[in-house]
């Protein structure tokens, strides 16, 4: 079954911890990347271990949790290969998924109740890519990861 990679930061972690039972109850395989309790931490740093997991194959997919979901995107999301959907209704989820080929899911804790969290995450998770127009425009999004990495490199070559 397909490995799904979890993390959280404090504000996410009692989710993190609900959406990891839920998912092991259905068969999932889960890489818990943390963290572990609710003691303050930095989650750029969780959204890194769970975009990375996804990026070299150790995870097909990953969901984190911080308190509205939105840091734990925008952190992912600058890792090239990441498409990260900050998502608060089934809906968005399953759009997420068929026109944008999501990778990761970012839930809020704090404005998302577990039962919908719930909900969310089995919605995203059924959700196939629908391919088609939608493929084109998920490659002109690998296109713009490619562009800012050329552009970093003729900056750090100025640089030297």
């Amino acid at each position: 079954m397909t490995a799904i990679a979890l993390g959280a930061d404090h504000a996410g972690y009692p989710l993190k911890e609900d959406l990891k039972a839920w998912l092991g109850a259905r068969g999932y395989e889960v890489v818990d990347l943390g963290t572990r309790s609710s003691e303050s931490v930095d989650y750029p740093d969780f959204a890194a271990a769970v975009a990375l997991a996804i990026i070299s194959g150790k995870a097909e997919r990953g969901v984190l949790v911080c308190g509205t979901g939105i840091g734990m995107a925008m952190a992912a999301n600058k890792v090239p290969g990441v498409r990260a959907a900050a998502c608060t209704d089934s809906y968005t989820a399953r759009m997420s998924r068929e026109h944008n080929d999501a990778n990761v899911l970012a839930l809020g804790a704090r404005v998302t109740a577990r039962d919908a969290a719930i909900e969310i995450l089995d919605a995203w998770l059924s959700a196939p890519f629908a391919g088609g127009r939608h493929a084109r425009r998920v490659e002109k999004l690998g296109a713009l990861e490619r562009v800012r990495g050329a552009a970093e490199e003729r900056l750090d070559a100025k640089a030297r």
